[in-house]
């Protein structure tokens, strides 16, 4: 069957879908829906369908991410190209972060997620302060908006920004710290 479809599909629409979700062109990596349908005609989830395929070989994957208001809207829904399994500790040192701030992400993370989705700024502030250098503690979560990993209302709270819903897999980070938890709870 996937045969069938590779033939319907010419390869230099793959090759091109693969381009377009390669490469960043805004602020933010990935792209829209309607720009996918305007660059690869109206089976452009057919070929995003093959290009996933291919790109789980190598260790790829391709995530939709749809607003709150847009659910299974694909046309306004963005298109991501992510990692499919947890990175490598060589691999983690090329992503531009420190260890120690990605720890203070996956902290970040799961204090927000422990809140029910959302918490005051300060309290998340408070919290990283007990863990890391204080003097750094404000440039994290600032760095952490910027990126996307969290995001900030006008009235201070923090909530889980666009990329953590894209490229982290928040019941596996969950159930990896409360494993933690409880074998060092069962130790004492």
């Amino acid at each position: 069957m996937e045969e069938e479809i590779k033939e319907e599909i010419p390869r230099e629409k793959i090759k091109k879908a693969a381009r377009i979700l390669l490469f960043k062109r805004h602020m933010k990596p990935g792209i829209k829906g309607w720009e996918l349908k305007r660059l690869l005609g109206k089976n452009y989830l057919k070929i995003l369908d093959i290009l996933k395929t291919e790109l789980e070989r190598i260790g790829l994957t391709i995530k939709v991410f749809f607003e709150e208001s847009e659910e299974k809207n694909f046309s306004k829904a963005t298109f991501y190209v992510v990692l499919k399994e947890h990175p490598s500790f060589v691999e983690t040192r090329a992503f531009g972060m420190r260890i120690d701030d990605l720890a203070a992400l996956a902290a970040s993370i799961v204090y927000i997620l422990s809140r029910g989705g959302k918490a005051p700024s300060k309290e998340v502030e408070k919290m990283l302060a007990k863990k890391i250098i204080k003097t750094r503690v404000s440039y994290l979560v600032d760095k952490f908006i910027k990126m996307g990993y969290l995001s900030e209302d006008e009235k201070g709270m923090l909530y889980l920004g666009w990329r953590t819903l894209v490229e982290v897999n928040r019941e596996n980070l969950l159930s990896m710290i409360f494993a933690k938890s409880s074998s060092e709870s069962a130790k004492e």
